[in-house]
């Protein structure tokens, strides 16, 4: 029991060995336009999960959410589920946009991710409204470093940047909402008001 008398998610040694599964994936990678290592987005979308109520199956999927995407397509989803189950790969999977080289085009990703979201399981929808979660924090606090100089960043530019987190939200709201997607909904609604002319 917790201090509020609730029962807590216990993370077993299979955590540790995922997080030490994404360290070797991920070490050499920082956040784009930063010199922040990427673990540190990995391991924020994994506390978002956790304080979500999310179990350990979905905290290990949310480290592990950018495997198949940027480490090696279908063969990393599959050393996945090796390693830690079908549940576990099946979220991973769901919340990869692309696992072909070279990507489709940018709009063409989007607008698949938001068509496949709409009908995700619980499960993936925790994980990735977390992943854009910390995601849009993270352009909102660039945004009031650098300004207009951060959409260079994004390969869908400002317009198509704004248009994706926008309709991250209402994908999210059309099977109910909660705490994680009423503060998307809360950033993005800053992002669009401070990047307004």
């Amino acid at each position: 029991m917790d201090q509020t008398g609730s029962s807590t998610p216990k993370l077993s040694p299979r955590f540790d060995e995922a997080l030490q599964y994404a360290f070797s994936l991920h070490a050499t990678q920082v956040r784009k336009g930063t010199g922040i290592p990427y673990m540190a987005h990995l391991m924020s979308v994994a506390a978002l999960v956790l304080e979500d109520g999310g179990d350990e199956d979905e905290a290990i999927a949310a480290l592990l959410h950018d495997a198949v995407e940027d480490h090696g397509g279908p063969p990393t989803l599959e050393a996945i589920r090796r390693r830690f189950g079908e549940r576990v790969a099946r979220i991973v999977d769901g919340c990869t946009d692309s696992d072909t080289v070279p990507k489709p085009p940018w709009r063409q990703r989007k607008e698949q991710y938001l068509a496949d979201i709409r009908h995700a399981s619980p499960d993936v929808r925790r994980v990735s409204s977390a992943d854009k979660l910390h995601n849009a924090r993270a352009i909102l606090a660039d945004f009031r470093r650098v300004g207009d100089a951060l959409w260079v960043r994004f390969n869908g530019d400002k317009e198509g940047t704004l248009w994706y987190y926008r309709s991250l939200v209402m994908a999210f709201r059309e099977t109910g909402s909660g705490r994680i997607v009423e503060e998307l909904d809360r950033i993005v609604t800053e992002i669009e008001r401070l990047a307004s002319p």
